[in-house]
């Protein structure tokens, strides 16, 4: 039996993700080496001790609490973002997942919590943006839910890409007749393109003039398709500023998700950010497909 446990423990230890177990108290019964290298606590410092107030967030308890608060059941399959501390004071966020351990008889024994660093949002490629900071709060917002989608698809979830929307005419209209004539444009081409997204599909602000779609389209030809949808509601925005009516146009950079390039999410964005610029540099009210930068399909 002991050798058993030992494999098993070194097994676990050569994992990359951190590993911790929890005993039916909520005490540490083991700690990975990965977790220390995340951390910078050590299996000595927690093995049968109150877990520091530092690492609570990677808690059972604490990543429950939280999907509760979204009223919601727990979530122990999908993972869940939280913000933790190293040893060192610093802090860091994490992607975490929790699952109940029980015995042959289906008797709880403990929890397990898996958990790895998350790519900082200031690490991603985003918009521009200035002081507004609705735009800073979309941007922490729909960055954590790319995070966790992201975590979800690496591990077999759902086709999952996104679209980069730039709205053409946004620096002309804040030249020509302020920041609050392009913030309402801005929200009035937002609340066109929430009308065509499918069941749990997401909008959000990516930058001063840019918008993010997370999609779950299954194929890079169905993304583009959609994008084309969503340009199309875009363009039926009907602006208008002090009698002055703007027509509305969007380019947009598409980008799947795929196993195949062994990408990070910070990649997956710089190839539909690069998508967004061609569409741009093609002449706006324009999809284009990543990879297929050269690929232009007006819309």
């Amino acid at each position: 039996m002991r050798d058993r446990t030992e494999l098993l423990e070194s097994a676990l230890d050569c994992l990359p993700a951190g590993i911790v177990l929890f005993g039916t108290e909520g005490e540490v019964v083991f700690w990975n080496r990965s977790a220390e290298a995340i951390t910078g606590y050590t299996g000595v410092e927690l093995l049968g001790k109150p877990f520091p107030e530092a690492l609570e967030p990677l808690a059972p308890d604490r990543v429950w609490h939280g999907d509760r608060q979204q009223g919601a059941e727990p979530q122990t399959g999908r993972g869940a973002l939280v913000r933790t501390g190293h040893k060192l004071g610093h802090q860091m966020q994490a992607i975490t997942r929790v699952v109940v351990l029980c015995d042959g008889l289906g008797e709880r024994i403990g929890t397990a919590a898996v958990f790895h660093p998350a790519e900082s949002l200031d690490a991603l490629p985003h918009g521009v943006t200035g002081e507004n900071e609705a735009v800073g709060e979309s941007q922490a917002d729909i960055g954590d839910r790319l995070q966790i989608e992201f975590e979800d698809f690496t591990r077999g979830g759902l086709p999952f890409g996104v679209l980069w929307v730039t709205v053409d005419q946004a620096q002309g209209l804040r030249k020509t007749h302020g920041a609050s004539a392009c913030e309402a444009m801005l929200e009035k081409v937002k609340r066109a393109l929430a009308q065509g997204l499918r069941p749990a599909e997401e909008v959000g602000r990516w930058g001063d003039d840019e918008f993010l779609i997370i999609s779950y389209e299954r194929t890079p030809e169905m993304l583009a398709s959609h994008a084309q949808t969503l340009a199309g509601l875009a363009r039926t925005a009907d602006f208008r500023w002090w009698g002055d009516r703007v027509s509305l146009t969007v380019s947009i950079g598409a980008a799947q998700a795929c196993y195949e390039q062994n990408q990070g999410l910070a990649q997956l964005l710089e190839r539909a950010q690069a998508a967004m610029v061609s569409s741009i540099h093609a002449g706006g009210n324009c999809i284009t497909s990543a990879p297929g930068g050269h690929e232009c399909s007006p819309s």
